[in-house]
């Protein structure tokens, strides 16, 4: 994806992710190789609490040598020791660096919805693994359908107004949530034909919109609403529809492998009688054992879907 050639062993046994590595470790799992992840996951990372369902997908990585010091430098040297089979970034420059010491590493890029294919059919390409490359993009346009027909019925007046990201610092971190919010049949006020990866707004701009549905980033974010009276009017509100938005793998409302759930998860909080608690349960559980060899609790799936 970065218009260079690179030589890959026959057998990748030891791979090595590096830079955003809490998307990049997802694009492995999502194939069935997460426990060829060889790296730990830097403490920036580790340190959130965000990624900890990575320990849970590939358990290996706990204690695992780091090819990153804490400020995001690369450490070539235990890269070398080590001898990862193949790297992956999703920065042009540490490929090119990488390159220059003999170290196999693949760029992926995903920056628009005609980038999803491609990254995913190169990652199957690179770890031989076409076949669930192949089964997760059938998967994919297989959800997009079924969400399309659902919400084929909704009339305008039916489908409920939704903002996305933070309430409180006033402000939309990411412009895919557009397209998801649009695809579970909801109406994101902040879609104004905007161009822009982030979008920010004012809170006269919350009492026009008058939101039906809030997705929210972190459960504190509802608590500061629920304490501030200015708030108590808005219909998401007085009708308790605020929800915070899964993280998993990745955070399910930025770019991720798990996208397809984000539209079911939002379909179920939406419009429940389209898409109820036992479908989204089984769809969940389905999407972690399929591609990341992974069985869901039905505690873990009853906390994803609650989104409290």
């Amino acid at each position: 994806m970065a218009g260079r050639v690179v030589t890959l062993p026959m057998e990748i046994n030891r791979i090595g992710t590096l830079g955003s590595i809490g998307v990049i470790n997802t694009f492995v799992e999502l194939m069935g190789e997460g426990s060829k992840i060889f790296n730990e996951m830097p403490g920036r990372f580790k340190s959130s609490g965000s990624w900890d369902m990575h320990y849970e997908f590939a358990p290996q990585i706990l204690n695992a040598p780091l090819y990153e010091d804490a400020n995001g430098e690369i450490l070539i040297e235990t890269i070398l020791q080590t001898k990862p089979d193949v790297c992956i970034t999703m920065t042009k420059s540490t490929a090119e660096f990488l390159g220059q010491y003999g170290v196999a590493c693949i760029y992926l890029e995903w920056r628009d919805l005609s980038d999803i294919p491609i990254a995913v059919n190169l990652m199957g390409e690179v770890l031989n693994r076409q076949d669930m490359a192949e089964k997760y993009l059938a998967y994919f346009d297989e959800k997009l359908a079924l969400a399309q027909s659902l919400t084929a019925t909704l009339s305008g007046t039916d489908r409920l107004k939704v903002l996305y990201g933070n309430p409180i610092t006033f402000s939309q971190p990411h412009i895919i949530a557009e397209w998801w919010i649009t695809q579970a049949g909801g109406i994101s006020v902040t879609n104004n034909g905007r161009t822009t990866e982030s979008f920010t707004y004012t809170f006269e701009d919350i009492l026009l919109w008058n939101p039906d549905v809030m997705i929210v980033s972190d459960a504190q974010q509802i608590a500061d609403m629920k304490a501030d009276s200015r708030y108590s009017g808005i219909n998401a509100l007085k009708n308790d529809a605020i929800y915070v938005i899964p993280t998993i793998a990745h955070v399910w409302g930025n770019r991720t492998v798990e996208q397809p759930l984000t539209i079911m998860w939002t379909l179920h909080h939406l419009y429940p009688e389209l898409v109820p608690y036992a479908t989204l349960a089984q769809e969940i559980k389905f999407f972690y054992k399929t591609f990341f060899l992974y069985d869901m609790s039905d505690a873990q799936v009853a906390k994803i879907i609650a989104g409290a």
